[in-house]
């Protein structure tokens, strides 16, 4: 028997809900817990109508959002993968392709077209929108240290050098925000490599 459009698309649901359980290495400002990939997820749909004026003119807001909704689905396969784990991130792409076919799979091939075509936009950063949508999801990460003193830098003694490389980025999808990642580095205080 044949699944239809409908438990295909309630299948797929379901399984979004395990993106609740993917634990971030980031801390929830003020410590109490680490963050889940469903939370970072939501927390950049958010911020990016929030901070939509520091996005290049004539951008589309709403394949930005889908975008930003949609790019850790594979994390639920995959795992989350600290940014400065060298080690993680040898398999990364092809942890997260293989989780990619199977997650967007679980729709009808219209929608599972549509939502892999924004995840493989968002990892690709070759337009507009998704350079943007690259910019918020550095710049959240920023914003959650800052709001721990450094936090889960400072736990790793992850350097100034290393965050800027992580942060670049934002430079190129949301250049207005480039001044608060080096006030911010500087509030911190981190150390140069």
């Amino acid at each position: 028997m044949q699944a239809t459009r409908l438990d295909q698309q309630l299948r797929f649901i379901a399984e979004l809900d395990k993106l609740k359980g993917v634990e971030r290495m980031i801390s929830l400002i003020g410590g109490a817990r680490r963050e889940n990939s469903a939370e970072h997820s939501w927390h950049l749909a958010v911020m990016a109508p929030l901070l939509a004026e520091y996005a290049p003119a004539g951008l589309d807001l709403a394949r930005v959002v889908t975008m930003l909704l949609v790019h850790d689905v594979v994390e639920i396969d995959a795992g989350d993968t600290f940014a400065f784990d060298a080690a993680g991130a040898a398999d990364k792409d092809e942890r997260e392709r293989r989780a990619a076919v199977r997650l967007f799979g679980l729709l009808p091939a219209d929608q599972a077209g549509e939502l892999r075509g924004y995840w493989d936009e968002f990892e690709a950063r070759n337009t507009p929108e998704a350079r943007f949508a690259v910019a918020l999801d550095r710049f959240q990460g920023l914003l959650m240290n800052r709001g721990n003193g450094g936090g889960t830098w400072k736990i790793h003694s992850i350097t100034r050098e290393q965050v800027l490389q992580r942060m670049a980025p934002i430079r190129e999808g949301a250049p207005a925000l480039w001044s608060v990642v080096l006030t911010v580095l500087d509030e911190v205080g981190l150390s140069a490599s």
